[in-house]
């Protein structure tokens, strides 16, 4: 059986979370083949495929209302079939490359996000199947996962859009200035309990990350979730591991685990250059 791979066709620029997301599921849940794609002009491309016996899957590309995951596309809710070969209210456009594989349960979990299909997630096995709440539980969990993290990256993208040209420099002692500031206010928007509060405090965040941001120069995409951007945050004042654990209020073995997580999203091998490559994406000030 293989593991998860991308396929030589994939140019979206969100295929790495699908390959990420199918070698989730075939560690997280009970079925032995996992494939999936992201919708792109009308259709799902197929881009990695785990576990699998033959190659009938690989660069599969679904159409939208075609076979189970089209269907699962267009109604923007998962769909399930126990015996593919003989599945009715489906189309069997593509029996060929499933049948070839020999799936017979076939659960596909479209990625929604903000009301949108973005994408199709699937699980099947060899045999049939019957597919329980606590089976399918998992799945869904990977799914979620996947929809935040797209939601992150489109929010990246939004803000790089909203700043045509890079921002004139600051004076050095304004820029440290800014940059403690932001810091700071991260340090209290993560100890707010109201949720509509801290929205408020991370939109300003925004701002000051904003006014010396080059990020309109930067096209990586690159997304950090808020804790490793705390951290990151914390990281580019010169605080030291156990400093920004005090700050945070978290141990100090949870600071080390979310900066390395930011300097491998930002494929930095220090933390001096993972704080000057978020700096161009925009993600600190």
């Amino acid at each position: 059986m293989r593991a998860p791979s991308l396929s030589r066709g994939g140019n979206d620029p969100d295929a790495d979370l699908i390959v990420r997301a199918v070698g989730d599921l075939a560690r997280r849940t009970r079925f032995p083949v996992a494939f999936g794609g992201m919708l792109r002009n009308g259709a799902v491309h197929v881009n990695a495929v785990a576990g699998a016996r033959t190659r009938h899957l690989d660069d599969l590309v679904v159409r939208t209302g075609r076979g189970l995951g089209g269907r699962a596309v267009v109604e923007t809710r998962p769909r399930v079939t126990l015996d593919y070969r003989t599945a009715k209210g489906i189309t069997h456009d593509y029996d060929q490359m499933v049948l070839g594989e020999g799936i017979a349960t076939l659960f596909a979990v479209p990625i929604v996000v903000s009301g949108t299909p973005r994408g199709v997630l699937y699980c099947g096995s060899w045999g049939q199947t019957p597919i329980a709440e606590a089976a399918a539980r998992p799945a869904f969990r990977i799914a979620d996962e996947l929809v935040a993290e797209l939601r992150g990256r489109d929010e990246v993208r939004r803000r790089r859009a909203r700043i045509p040209t890079p921002s004139p420099a600051l004076a050095p002692a304004v820029q440290e200035e800014l940059r403690a500031a932001y810091a700071e206010l991260r340090r209290i928007a993560a100890a707010v309990p109201d949720t509509a509060l801290r929205a408020r405090l991370r939109r300003i965040e925004d701002r000051l990350a904003a006014l010396s941001s080059d990020a309109a120069s930067d096209p990586s995409g690159i997304s950090l979730s808020p804790r490793e951007t705390d951290v990151l945050a914390c990281a580019a004042l010169g605080s030291t591991n156990a400093q920004i654990a005090t700050a945070l209020g978290v141990k100090e073995v949870t600071v080390k685990s979310y900066l390395a997580a930011a300097m491998a999203k930002l494929d930095a091998s220090t933390r001096l250059s993972a704080v000057a490559k978020a700096r161009r994406a925009g993600i600190l000030p």
